[in-house]
């Protein structure tokens, strides 16, 4: 019998190769760009598990949804993650020199290009959400770009991001790491695992569409806390990434707050909040991977 752990990697593996196939269409290399497009595509394309775009696609499965169109909105949920993920590594914030086993884009393409780079992967991908291929309805474009624009700014990723710096060299306690992570890491998370929910065209106060969200509010509380414990415990090799960050840095962390064994016994804990916020569905294959996603989550090893 095949095993969860088989079937979710088999649907990580399938998702992802599709997503990459959309981006490849929707990130053309353009002739008249300079090297603009080129250093867009060394970012999002070729590397990555697109976990992300996996929350929207099998959520959007979930709720009976087009594939076609979850697709589309998982591209851009990957544009706006690399874009984030390049001015990360940026000499001014992180400072990084690799990303995803491979030099980040500001040494391969300096600090310039690769800042406009990001800047055109987060525009194009507002471009991709409302553009009518994503969806017939104005609304449900129109709310997805909402969406992805709260979780990505000031009170999401952009803004966590700013208390995630200016909480270097401090000793911050628990509720002020989790508020960081919140909007940090946590809330493309959130709106990837509701997205699915946004194109079914479900209100804000529909069961479903909160039992989605949840899943990814506790879901991107684990994801975070196991990459606490990664950037501790790993290499640079497992991780893609350079090992060891957070305590160079002064950065709090679940970590450096709950200690390792109570950060893992944390991840733990919100796994299973996420999995028990699924129990409003009827069982279904889509239901049974999610539930094996938020195991995942907490056991990888990049």
């Amino acid at each position: 019998m095949t095993s969860a752990t088989d079937l979710l990697k088999t649907a990580i593996e399938t998702e992802a190769n599709a997503v990459e196939e959309t981006l490849q269409h929707l990130i053309p290399l353009l002739k008249n760009s300079g090297k603009l497009t080129e250093a867009m595509r060394y970012a999002v394309l070729g590397a990555g598990k697109r976990l992300r775009a996996f929350l929207a696609v099998t959520g959007s499965r979930l709720l009976g949804q087009s594939v076609e169109t979850a697709l589309r909105v998982g591209a851009a949920i990957e544009c706006v993650h690399a874009y984030s993920l390049i001015h990360d590594d940026l000499p001014c914030m992180d400072d990084d020199d690799l990303r995803r086993g491979k030099p980040s884009t500001h040494i391969q393409y300096g600090d310039a290009l690769a800042l406009l780079a990001g800047d055109s992967l987060q525009t194009s991908a507002f471009e991709i959400l409302l553009e009518k291929a994503t969806s017939p309805s104005a609304e449900i474009r129109s709310e997805l770009a909402l969406g992805l624009s709260r979780a990505s700014g000031v009170n999401g990723m952009a803004g966590g991001q700013v208390l995630d710096i200016e909480g270097e060299k401090k000793s911050l306690n628990i509720d002020q790491i989790r508020q960081i992570h919140a909007m940090k890491t946590g809330a493309l998370i959130r709106f990837s695992a509701e997205a699915g929910a946004i194109i079914a065209g479900l209100s804000q106060d529909n069961p479903k569409r909160q039992a989605l969200f949840a899943y990814g509010k506790h879901l991107g509380t684990a994801f975070q806390i196991a990459d606490d414990i990664l950037d501790a415990t790993g290499t640079a090799e497992e991780i893609g990434k350079t090992a060891g960050k957070d305590a160079a840095s002064g950065k709090s962390t679940y970590i450096s707050c709950l200690g390792l064994d109570g950060a893992r016994e944390e991840a733990r804990r919100v796994m299973h909040e996420a999995i028990k916020a699924l129990e409003v569905f009827e069982d279904s294959k889509e239901v049974h991977l999610l539930s094996a996603f938020a195991h995942y989550v907490i056991e990888r090893q990049n």
